[in-house]
Parts: structure tokens; sequence; C-alpha cells
């Protein structure tokens, strides 16, 4: 009987485990909800940094929303400006003010690397060095975390970008 429960045990145990592990990185974060704002049309990506929320706006009132790591105190930003490359595994070289900040830094990491904080894919938004990507570090996902990037779980930056194109309209708000 000791060793029917010892077993029992040990399968109840594994089994939250393995609940645990597909709760803390989740397949799917994004949700349809209502959108109403600023008359923006469909196709147009808005992420609202107070938030830390990425909308894609389907139109008829309805906004894919996407739950996003952004600029920590004093590197966040707010504009308009457009996806100007898209890019699936991208390499990545830290710009001077990362390099600056933490000079252990490679100067190169190349994609689809462990190491490479861009994830699986990301987007550059014209006239900035910054760019809406995965991440390898899904617990950044949610935070003031990043130099202005925004960051995504790998799953939702995956179904952003099937959605969007080159010259997507990206709206950031504070």
């Amino acid at each position: 009987m000791a060793h029917l429960t010892s077993r029992t045990a040990i399968i109840a145990l594994a089994s939250c485990v393995l609940a645990g592990l597909s709760v803390s990185t989740p397949a799917q974060a994004r949700e349809v909800v209502a959108f109403r704002d600023g008359g923006y049309s469909a196709g147009t990506i808005v992420i609202r940094t107070s938030e830390r929320r990425l909308y894609y706006v389907l139109g008829d009132g309805r906004a894919l929303r996407y739950p996003v790591g952004v600029g920590k105190y004093g590197k966040q930003w707010s504009g308009t400006t457009s996806i100007s490359r898209k890019s699936w595994h991208p390499d990545w070289s830290p710009p001077a003010m990362v390099k600056h900040d933490i000079p252990s830094l490679p100067n190169f990491i190349p994609g689809g690397t462990a190491k490479n904080p861009m994830g699986v894919a990301a987007m550059t938004l014209a006239g900035t060095e910054y760019a809406i990507h995965g991440t390898n570090r899904p617990g950044s996902v949610g935070g003031f975390v990043s130099y202005g990037c925004i960051r995504m779980y790998n799953s939702d930056v995956t179904d952003l970008y099937s959605r969007v194109s080159v010259g997507t309209t990206v709206v950031v708000t504070r």
C-alpha cells in the first residue's frame, strides 16, 4: 500500500509541475477586445506604454490585445512611425546606449541563439533604433524593462508578424 501511495503522490506531483510549466509561459496571451479609440484604421498597431499593451486594430470596434514589455523609466518614447523591416530570427547588435550601460555585452549576437534578446522575430520601426520583437525572457513581458523596444511573447510576435507588412502604421502613446 505504501508503494502505491508513494507512486500516486509522484504522479500527482509530476502533473502539478507540468501544469505549472504550461501556465508560466502562455502559448497564446492575445485576446480580442472592444476598441473604440482614436478612429484608427483596421491594420494599425497602437501601443499604450502605460498599459503595457499592444493593440492590433481589427475594425468594427475590435482589436487584438497583446501584453508587452516597454521602455523602462527614462527610456520610453511616443509618436507615430511604421514598420520598415520584418526579420525572422534576427541578429542583434546592442545600440550604443545599451553597450554603454552594459559594456560586457558582445558586439554581435546571431539570430536564433538563446542569448539573442530579439526572440523569434522582429519588426523594425522606421526612423528609430527600436523594434517590436519577441523575447527569450518571457518573464519580462508586462513590465517596464527595455531601452524603448516593445517585447512580446514569441508566440504573440509570431502571430502579429503574420498579420502585418512593411509600411504598417505604428502609434505609440504613453
